[in-house]
């Protein structure tokens, strides 16, 4: 069995605008310690993935910073999409690049941007997905033990009887749900949260995509006709424009009986927000994070992140302050959804330079 890892680090991570634009989103950030996001996803890897088996779907724009950052993966395996067409088409771009190398090679779908603690027990995890993925051809995804009553992740429901050690057959997905919902799910006892990582064979999920996406297996079947030849480029473009952009969640996992979760013992976070940030990271006697030249007075439970200006913040409390070279955001904790808000602004008046 050869294990490779497909890493889906295309998104621009609006929600963590000023700091994530177009050029430098999220998974390149330096957010948690001294390494951006995406290498840490690597590094991750280590021991489990070969370098030269690992491979990073991106776009265009972000390409040469993914390069510069992660220079021991071969520049070659480092794919920019001509247009970003959601995970489906992504993915099945990704299996086909790696059927050619390996017919039966299992691969792990990561996205680039999660915060992961546990190197050794996510390494396991993904293994023991692998091993089963590999003998039996099945579709596994990784369940996250719930916390909290979490409106803004999927979830999923999961058959508590082992089909084999560690695997449990997945009964259904469940969109984010609302409040009493979501309540509801964590009581029952066999919901899990969906991370969004999946463990599969090349020729197993391309037989998914052909059952129940058809068109994009013959858009991907086009593509590969072309791998190795000057057309490449063009074909790849070509086909691209005209797939249609559909998750791999709703597009097969949804649809597919050949379905299985194995449960996560690391600590996970999908990291959507400042919020999220501001949850995760150590905070002073007050309750706030305060990141670079920063005074503060009866200022309470607050996230500051301002490392070129300095910063003062007097009577405030549960706020998130973002402060660029070039924009400043000043945000209530509990609206740290709505950021994305701004980049549509933005983007609807053609303010390109703050984008």
């Amino acid at each position: 069995m050869n294990l490779y890892a497909v890493i889906m680090a295309g998104g621009v991570g609006s929600r963590f605008w000023p700091r994530s634009k177009e050029r430098k989103p999220k998974q390149l950030l330096r957010i948690f310690g001294e390494n951006t996001m995406i290498q840490d996803t690597v590094n991750r890897l280590d021991g489990l993935v070969k370098n030269e088996n690992i491979y990073v779907i991106t776009n265009k724009i972000q390409k040469m910073r993914v390069v510069e950052q992660l220079p021991q993966i071969p520049q070659e395996n480092i794919i920019d999409e001509p247009f970003g067409k959601n995970t489906a088409a992504c993915i099945g771009l990704a299996s086909i690049l790696i059927k050619q190398r390996d017919p039966e090679a299992v691969t792990l779908i990561l996205p680039s941007d999660h915060l992961i603690k546990d190197d050794d027990a996510f390494r396991k995890c993904l293994s023991t997905g692998a091993d089963f993925a590999y003998k039996n051809k099945g579709l596994v995804t990784i369940g996250i033990k719930p916390t909290r009553p979490e409106t803004g992740y999927g979830y999923i429901q999961f058959d508590e009887k082992e089909v084999s050690p560690d695997i449990y057959k997945v009964l259904t997905f469940a969109e984010k749900p609302n409040l009493s919902t979501a309540k509801r799910f964590i009581e029952s006892g066999d919901f899990l949260w969906n991370a969004g990582i999946f463990v599969w064979r090349v020729d197993t999920i391309l037989e998914e995509i052909k059952t129940y996406l058809p068109d994009l297996y013959e858009g991907l079947l086009e593509i590969e006709k072309a791998i190795g030849s000057n057309d490449f480029a063009k074909q790849l473009t070509y086909v691209y424009g005209q797939l249609k952009s559909i998750s791999i969640d709703y597009g097969v996992m949804e649809k597919s009986k050949n379905v299985y979760l194995t449960k996560a013992e690391f600590y996970w976070n999908d990291v959507g927000s400042w919020e999220a940030v501001y949850e995760i990271s150590e905070k002073d006697e007050d309750g706030n994070v305060l990141i670079g030249d920063i005074f503060s007075e009866y200022s309470y439970n607050s996230y500051v992140f301002s490392p070129k200006k300095f910063t003062a913040l007097i009577g405030a409390e549960n706020l998130i302050v973002i402060n660029t070279k070039d924009a400043l955001l000043v945000c209530s904790r509990d609206k740290a959804q709505n950021v994305r808000d701004v980049v549509d602004y933005l983007k609807m008046n053609k303010r390109s330079e703050l984008l």
